[in-house]
């Protein structure tokens, strides 16, 4: 590998590869090399450089030149054009920039290769300069490096030197990190590559996908750099990483180095959404949709939609319609987009047009957005419906009335538009005059919402009366019709008028099949209601139409009436018409009409038919000056006849074009006599539509300007007749027939009808086209076309018609499978799927399930309707009744929706499923959560796993139940404390769901709840019984505090940790800040503030007293340090709230005048700030421990009380009354902590009951004289059949000031109850107190009863034992801080192991223990009793506890005494300042007098600075001779001649001299030594006799070590007590010969342990047999162990007033047991003895070593084993060698 370093002037992220260079072992030169400047100095940073495949160095030079310390020169020397064997000198300057004369020591080069030879000294003046020249002579053709140093006053700086060769080195950037990318995109940055070298480099990179360098070789001159491109193609979203090589050198196929450059990149998927802006704040399902609405055809509308990219990388895409389906001829919808980019964030609007080109069709398409790279495809749906023309008439039916003959009447109509597009409409009437009716304007357009007026005139020609019924085409619509009916009267003919009434009986008439209208005349009477008849005709009532009637559309009716019996659909008799026609159109060639031309008239025959049963009269219209003529006019035709007409073409000019419409009215011929009696019946109108030119033969005919809208016309691909239009616009300037040209495909023309076939369309006017055709199999797909020949010439119009019938198509998705992940019987998955119209035709479709399989699938929706191309989404549901593999064929059917339905397409879609059984379970099962306060809230996660194959749904449950037993509750009452966020849902197959809980505890205690779970069938009912999931644990917690530790100090520094526990209540402390809030007692976040008044509060049920003990006045404070623990898991916030932060009303003597009993001490003890806590507040964390303070001040004598409210934040409240006792000096005073006083059970019956002590505290100044009320004892004893049940030892005696005095007593019971004593304890000179004492009797434990023994009272009382955290300014610790060791015999002997740690880290630590006196004895000692400890050392003590010879209970407080050894410097330093002081005042006086300056000086007087130019009094010091030594000199006296100088004289000297006093009063003070820090130590113990230990105890006996000696009192004994022993029994031994013993021994056993020999024989020793058994004495003849005393000597209490022969008697009993024991047994025992004590000194010590070592982490208690024999003999060897010297050495002296 490379190694990269960066060099300073190269760019920031660039190395510089380069070929290996060699490196020459002796560059640095022989010997050892000049150390250059430590870290922290200022060395100027030379930079690095990379290096490939070797990693030495490699410079470039420097441009520049540096500045440092005040010196500029160059950072370093090259020398690059060289060669080895010669000299190449360089010269180093150096500038002084700084403002003082610089002093430089130089360091020349280390190597041998560059000299130079300039002083090593070198001293440069502000601003000039100095130059260093530097000899290079090179030997091998390597590069060289050294440096040169320059060393000055403030830093050094250092210049290197460096000889290279010329290489090969390209400068490239450490790493390339390359834009975001998209999967499938590209992304590409550029880096810059140098040729660093002054060599022609050429370089080919090599570089694997997905990226690629460009270019990827080329050739680099020196110096040269160029740009290479680097592009990202990744295929996959991951972190990319990788190296591109590049290889560089003179060729690139010779290329021997390379470097590398680091790519990196990261590739993220690309997403787009395609949002509708018009619902933005909806959120769309499934597809989003672009909606349209109606548009009408020939109209656009637009749309927007936008494409919006949520990735964090740019994406392009391209924009396409979906695949399928996509309209034969185009899409009605264009989009103004189909490709693009999108950055991240941004989007894109698109513009999508809708033009619709069908009438009353709805288009649907599917726009697909594909982004190369992304995971899905999105769509968007477009639906869009097209709207027809939607016109009216003002009227259907028009009456003119009756007119005269040759006369005209006009009236007006009104065509409305109500449509949003424009109308075209055309009437069907010729109004040229071929007609007696006429509309103009005849074709035109409606504008939208709009309507236009209708002209309508009737020109009739012959009397008669007429009628016509005239359809208006409207474009892209059916036609509507318009009923035009007058009569004609003459001079000679006055028919009857018709009416619009009459026009019902037409209607009626053609009802009953063309009947006579005299056979109707019955039916008269029904509508001879005008409005009845009006409303038939407007309303179209439908019970006088037939069933064909009410079938009939519009454009149906308008066919008829055009082809009559010709219309192929109009075969049946109902649907015939009266009268027909036939041809209904004529076409005329040329004619030439000229009185000079010979040709016969053109003319075309016409042939009307009667179809009625009555006589017709036959009309035609007779037109002016019209080139059509019939022939003849008028006639009469039989009922069921023919008859024909001929029709003559003859223009009057040439080159022109003609087209008419001919009318006939046909009537009804009636009688003379009926006419005026039977209705009249309105006439038929038959046409005949006929076009002709007049061009000659060779004569060009015009040439038609024209359009035709739409180019092609669709019909729908069913077996149905429909109808479509088209528009044909003369858009020129002349007239234009045409005619419908069937020859060049007459089998498909004649597949379509069009009507018209041919007509005339003047200049700017239009004719509407209506089609006709049933779609077959046989059409061709694409189409065929119509020819419409224009102008009777070859000029041609082409209509594309499109009438195949189109097969019906529908897709399913997932090529018809449908497949469900496996379900939980019962239960219900659902799954989403479409279907796809591909066909053209609108379908309606219906799902079909087989009956058996209806149960186990459904589908929703089941039927409905598909536009063409439209996808349809279902949602299908399994649900599984069985655990098997279901196969299930549902049949999907669909038919278009215009039919009924009888012909069906059917599809199958398989569907498989599979049943399964499910089941769910915990991640865990038993769920342990945090500890949570009481009120407030937890969230809780349960974790449920599925570990099935299907989804399970399911509903939870939840049993409570509460673990703490003394919790009282109902469990149908108790809320529940744990709340599910969501009791069901539905988990996935092998996944995880988290159901979020809610903890909020009611009360404190530890929760159970038992979550189970039902499964849930698909209708969301319970399915199954409930099964375990998993338990949850919490528990409700309040804050609660402890306190794990006390100590006292000041006044009360000297009280046991007991008695200050007593004094400040803290078991009771304890137990109310562990207890929970009652009821009644608010639970406040913040300091209370509810107290009514100050003491005690209204809510506060927990009152305990804080006693503060008590002291003179004046005295140190009386502090106690109480450490406070936080047991619990939560955060506790506590106050101590003085009355003041309660916020509390106004006190009761404010509001009465008067004060309560204890309001004067509080509001003194709040005025004067007596007590104080230090901090008041805080937060303790769970597990931390905080000191807090509290201090009394003796300021105000007497007693003083004040009221302290410590309230945890939502826990407890507890009033502190705090109590602290002031004494006055002279006042006596005894400190009773408690009036109360237990002492420890004792059995009935015992012959030696147990001392007991009882402490009198005096905490006065003075010493108190007590005594105790015997009397009560005397009754008590008189009550109890005159047994002493209560004896006090130490009735009465003196309490020193501050001490502590031990009153013992024995209690004795005589029954097995609890006694209770009230004894009055009375005071010298003070008052008297009365103590209740209470102690309990029991009987001794039979055989198999529980021991009492074995529960002491002395260890009762938990306290701690170990010191878990130091108090504040604590200077050591010890390992315990209390020990209990049980019960014991009497003298036997215990020890126990204390170590003492130094917590300070910089003192050492001076320790003195104060060991206390029980009965006046010495029963515990300490070894070392004083000692030092270094800072953090730990040190051993050696604690030895021997009871005397009584049965005693022991409470002992031991007492360390630590000092810090700089205290006590500093107090050996202060007190010997004060010594030299009070030396210097005994030696030295001030002479204050001014005229002694004048006397003459005496020899021998002392020497006396005098200064005149002061008239003040001179101050001499002066030496006295050692014979004045004990007096002290006169000052002299000065004589005056007045008594007022004398007087003045006394006065200055008086007050001189007492200004001296003040400063020898303040220089004599003696300094105080410093107050040594209080480690308590507490002792308990309880003593028995001996014979009473054997029987309660006797497993214990052989593993205590009994002491035959009494123990020794208190003082010292004198030497003539030692002498007094018999001189047989040896003393134990001390000092220097127990020294020798030890160490003997110790060699022993060392030498004991080497010895294999000895090691094997003790592991046979064990298999072998005992061979000797020594015989036990038998207990007579067993040598006395210092028994107890016999129940003779059981100290009698006598009479009371003789105290003092009671203390007598028992010390001399106790004296005489233990005499009489040890005169016995020393004898035989004693020569036992002296090496047991020995060994157990041995023993004890190596213990006590191992101890030592195991602390200080010497030793690991895991691996202890015997040294190895080699290590031994080396230090056993080591030792006896000293053991020679040393002898040698006393030998020579």
């Amino acid at each position: 590998m490379s190694k990269t370093n960066v060099r300073p002037n190269q760019g920031n992220g660039m190395k510089k590869c380069g070929k290996t260079r060699a490196t020459l072992a002796e560059a640095r030169g022989p010997g050892a090399p000049w150390q250059g400047p430590t870290a922290g100095e200022d060395i100027k940073d030379l930079g690095n450089r990379h290096r490939p495949q070797a990693g030495d160095n490699q410079r470039q030079a420097p441009s520049k030149s540096s500045c440092s310390l005040g010196l500029e020169t160059r950072p370093e020397l090259v020398w690059e054009d060289w060669d080895r064997g010669q000299e190449f000198t360089k010269t180093l300057v150096l500038k002084n920039i700084h403002n003082k004369l610089q002093k430089l020591y130089l360091r020349p080069p280390v190597s041998k290769f560059f000299t130079t030879s300039i002083p090593k000294i070198i001293f440069l003046s502000p601003g000039t300069s100095f130059s260093v020249p530097v000899c290079f002579r090179p030997l091998q053709r390597c590069e060289y490096e050294d440096s040169i140093e320059f060393q000055g006053k403030e830093g050094s700086i250092q210049v290197r030197l460096l000889a290279t060769i010329p290489c090969h080195a390209l400068e490239v950037p450490d790493s390339v990190l390359l834009p975001l990318c998209a999967v499938q995109h590209s992304s590409r940055t550029t880096f810059r590559l140098k040729n660093a070298s002054e060599l022609q480099t050429c370089f080919q990179w090599v570089c694997a996908a997905p990226f690629q360098l460009s270019p990827e070789h080329g050739l680099l001159k020196p110096s040269q750099e160029c740009q290479i491109t680097a592009v990202f193609r990744p295929q996959e979203a991951l972190v990319y990483q990788q190296e591109a090589r590049c290889r560089f050198g003179e060729e690139v196929d010779q290329a021997g180095s390379c470097c590398t450059v680091l790519l990196q990149a990261l590739a993220k998927y690309p997403c787009l959404q395609l949002r509708n802006p018009a619902t933005k704040e909806e959120k769309e399902q499934g597809v989003p949709e672009l909606r349209f609405g109606s548009v009408a055809v020939g109209q656009s509308l637009q749309r927007h939609f936008d494409i919006f990219n949520p990735s964090p990388v740019a994406a392009s895409f391209s924009l396409s319609r979906l695949f399928g389906g996509v309209p034969l001829f185009g899409s009605e919808f264009t989009c103004d987009v189909t490709s693009g980019d999108v950055v991240s964030g941004g989007s894109l609007r698109a513009t999508v047009t809708y033009t619709p080109a069908a009438v009353d069709t709805v288009s649907v398409e599917y726009l697909s957005v594909e982004c190369r790279g992304a995971v899905n495809e999105t769509l968007l749906k477009l639906t869009g419906s097209s709207t027809g023309p939607k016109v009216s008439l003002s009227s259907s039916v028009v009456d003119f009335g009756c007119v005269k003959e040759g006369g005209a009447v006009t009236q007006t109509i009104q065509l409305f538009n109500s449509s949003p597009g424009e109308t075209v409409y055309q009437w069907d009437l010729d109004c040229c005059g071929h007609s007696v009716f006429s509309i103009q304007p005849a074709s035109g357009t409606v504008r939208p919402h709009s309507r236009t007026t209708l002209t309508s005139v009737y020109r009739p020609t012959r009397a008669m009366a007429h009628h016509r019924r005239v359809a208006c085409l409207i474009l892209d619509g059916d036609p509507l019709f318009l009923d035009l009916i007058g009569t004609c009267h003459s001079e000679l003919q006055q028919p009857a008028i018709l009416k619009p009434e009459h026009l019902v009986m037409r209607k009626l008439h053609r009802q009953r099949r063309q009947d006579p209208p005299e056979k109707l005349q019955r039916d008269h009477d029904v509508h001879s209601d005008q409005q009845g008849v009006a409303y038939a005709l407007e309303e179209s009532n439908p019970r006088l139409d037939s069933a064909a009637d009410v079938l009939r559309t519009p454009m149906e009716e308008f066919y008829r009436s055009c082809l009559g019996c010709m219309d192929p659909l109009s075969s049946s008799l109902s649907s015939s018409p009266h009268v027909s026609v036939v041809p209904s159109e004529l076409l005329f060639n040329q004619k030439i009409s000229s009185p000079f031309s010979t040709s016969p008239t053109s003319s075309q025959s016409v042939s009307i038919t009667n179809h009625s049963r009555g006589k017709l009269g036959l009309v035609w219209t007779v037109a002016q000056d019209s080139p059509f003529t019939v022939s003849p006019s008028s006639c009469d035709l039989a009922p069921l006849k023919s008859t024909s007409f001929r029709v003559t073409y003859d223009p009057r000019q040439l080159d022109t074009l003609h087209g008419a419409q001919l009318e006939c009215f046909a009537y009804y011929k009636m009688d003379d006599d009926l006419i005026g009696e039977r209705p009249p019946c309105p006439p038929w109108c038959a046409t005949v539509r006929v076009i002709g030119h007049s061009f000659q033969p060779g004569k060009q005919h015009f040439i038609p300007c024209c359009s035709l809208k739409p180019p092609q016309v669709v019909f729908p691909g069913l077996g149905a007749p429909s109808y479509q239009t088209a528009l044909l616009q003369n858009c020129g300037d002349l007239p234009l027939t045409f005619g419908l040209d069937h020859s060049s495909n007459p089998a498909l023309a004649e597949s379509v009808l069009v009507i018209p076939n041919c007509g005339l369309i003047q200049p700017g006017h239009h004719q509407i086209l209506t089609l006709r055709s049933t779609p077959t199999e046989e059409s061709p797909k694409q189409g065929f076309r119509l020819q419409l020949q224009l102008n009777a010439a070859k000029h041609t119009k082409e209509l594309t018609v499109v009438n195949a019938l189109e097969k019906l198509c529908v897709s399913l998705e997932g090529d018809g499978s449908l497949y469900f992940q496996p379900t939980h019987v019962g239960s219900r998955t659902q799954r989403s799927h479409h279907i796809r119209n591909l066909s053209g035709l609108r379908l309606r479709f219906q799902w079909r399930i087989p009956e058996p399989d209806q149960g186990l699938i459904s589908v929703e929706p089941d039927a409905g309707e598909l536009h063409p191309n439209e996808i349809s989404f279902q949602t299908w549901s399994f649900s599984p009744l069985a655990e098997e593999t279901y196969s299930l064929k549902p049949i999907l059917c669909f038919w278009p929706i215009q039919t009924d339905g009888r012909d069906k397409s059917q599809l199958t879609l398989t569907v498989v499923g599979m049943g399964s059984e499910g089941f769910i379970e915990a991640k865990n099962a038993v769920l342990d959560c945090e500890e949570t306060l009481v009120g407030s809230y937890r969230s809780i996660e349960v974790p449920l796993v599925n570990n099935s194959p299907c989804p399970v749904s399911f509903r939870l449950s939840v049993q409570q139940i509460l673990l703490d037993k003394e919790v009282v509750h109902d469990p149908e009452t108790e809320p529940s404390a744990l709340q599910l966020h969501c009791d069901k849902g539905t988990i996935a197959s092998h996944s995880t769901m988290l159901i979020w809980s809610t903890f909020k505890p009611y009360r404190r205690t530890q929760y159970l709840w038992k979550i189970s779970y039902q499964t849930l069938n698909a209708n969301g009912l319970v399915s199954s019984p409930p099964q375990p999931v998993c338990e949850v644990r919490a528990k409700g917690v309040f804050p609660t505090l402890q306190v794990t530790d006390v100590c006292g100090g000041g006044s009360m520094g000297r009280l046991s940790k007991k008695h200050l526990r007593t004094l400040f209540s803290l078991d009771s402390l304890n137990k109310h800040l562990l207890s929970n809030p009652s009821s009644a007692e608010p639970i406040h976040g913040t300091p209370a503030e509810h107290s009514l008044r100050s003491c005690p509060s209204t809510f506060t049920k927990a009152m305990l007293d804080f006693n503060f003990s008590a002291a003179p006045i004046h005295s140190d404070p009386s502090a106690f340090v109480l450490m406070f623990h936080n047991p619990g898991s939560i955060l506790v916030d506590w106050a101590f709230l003085f009355p003041e932060d309660q916020h509390i009303d106004l006190e009761y003597w404010a509001e009465t005048g008067e004060f309560s009993s204890t309001e004067p001490s509080q509001v003194k003890g709040q005025d004067n700030s007596l007590f104080s806590i230090s901090p008041r507040s805080g937060t303790l964390q769970p597990g931390q421990h905080r000191a807090v303070l509290f201090s009394y001040s003796h300021d105000v004598a007497g007693t003083n009380r004040f009221p302290v409210l410590l309230k945890l934040s939502y826990g407890r409240e507890i009033l502190l009354n705090f109590q602290g006792v002031t004494v006055e000096r002279n006042r006596p005073y005894l400190h009773f902590s408690s009036n109360r006083h237990v002492f420890t059970s004792v059995t009935i019956g015992d012959c030696s009951p147990p001392r007991q002590v009882y402490e009198l505290y005096n905490a006065g100044a003075v010493p108190v004289h007590y005594e105790v009320d015997t009397d009560v004892l005397s009754r008590l004893q008189m009550d109890n059949f005159n047994h002493p049940v209560l004896c006090c030892l130490s009735p009465e005696g003196d309490v020193p000031a501050g001490q502590t005095a031990m009153l013992e007593w024995i209690f004795s019971p005589l029954e097995a109850k609890k006694y209770h004593m009230d004894v009055p304890i009375h005071i010298q000179n003070g008052d008297s107190t009365l103590v209740r004492f209470e102690g309990c009797g029991f009987d001794a434990p039979t055989q198999g009863s529980s021991n009492p023994f074995n529960v002491s009272d002395t260890k009762t009382t938990k306290k701690p034992c170990v010191q878990r955290v130091p108090f504040p300014g604590q200077v050591a610790f010890l390992s315990d801080v209390s020990i209990s060791l049980g019960d014991v015999p009497v003298c036997s002997r215990s020890s126990r192991i204390l170590f003492l740690t130094n917590l300070s880290h910089t003192d050492t630590v001076h320790y003195t223990w104060d060991l206390p006196l029980q009965s006046n004895q010495q029963v515990v000692q300490i070894h070392p009793e004083q000692g030092s400890l270094c800072p953090g050392e730990s040190g051993l003590c050696v604690l030895t506890f021997t009871p005397t010879d009584y049965p005693t209970v022991y409470q002992l407080e031991l007492i360390c005494q630590l000092t810090l050894e700089a205290a006590l410097t500093q107090y050996h330093k202060a007190l010997q300042r004060w010594e030299e002081e009070r030396k210097k005042e005994r030696e030295e006086f001030t002479i204050t007098e001014k005229s002694c300056v004048r006397r003459p000086r005496h020899p021998g007087s002392p020497n006396i600075r005098q200064d005149n130019s002061r008239s003040e009094p001179v101050a001499a010091s002066v030496r006295k001779e050692s014979q004045f030594r004990k007096y002290k000199t006169l000052p002299p006296i000065c004589a005056s001649s007045s008594c007022e100088t004398v007087g003045t004289l006394c006065t200055k000297l008086a007050r001189a001299e007492r200004r001296a006093r003040r400063e020898t009063s303040t220089v004599q003070r003696q300094p105080e030594p410093p107050q040594p820090a209080l480690l308590h130590l507490g002792l308990t113990a309880h003593s028995y006799g001996l014979h009473h230990y054997l029987t309660h105890f006797p497993d214990r006996l052989d593993k205590l070590h009994r002491c035959l000696q009494p123990v020794k009192p208190g003082k010292p004994e004198t030497t003539s007590s030692r002498t007094s022993l018999p001189a047989r029994l040896l003393a134990p031994t001390h000092g220097p010969e127990k020294d020798v013993h030890q160490h003997i021994l110790t060699t022993l056993l060392w030498d004991i342990l080497d010895d294999s020999t000895f090691t094997q024989s003790l592991i046979t020793l064990a298999s072998k047999p005992i061979t000797y058994q020594p015989t036990e004495a038998s207990p007579s003849n067993r040598p006395p162990i210092c028994p107890t005393s016999p129940p003779s000597s059981q100290p009698q209490v006598p009479p009371a007033g003789t105290k003092a022969g009671l203390s007598e008697e028992h010390s001399q009993v106790d004296r005489q047991g233990t005499a009489e024991c040890s005169l016995q047994t020393q004898d035989r025992l004693h020569t036992e003895r002296l090496p047991a004590d020995m060994s157990e000194d041995v023993l004890l010590s190596t213990l006590q070593n191992l101890m030592m070592e195991l602390v200080r982490g010497e030793l690991d208690p895991r691996i202890v084993a015997v040294p190895p024999v080699s290590i031994r003999s080396r230090r056993m060897s080591r030792a006896m060698a000293e053991e020679e010297k040393s002898k040698k050495d006393t030998t020579g002296t």
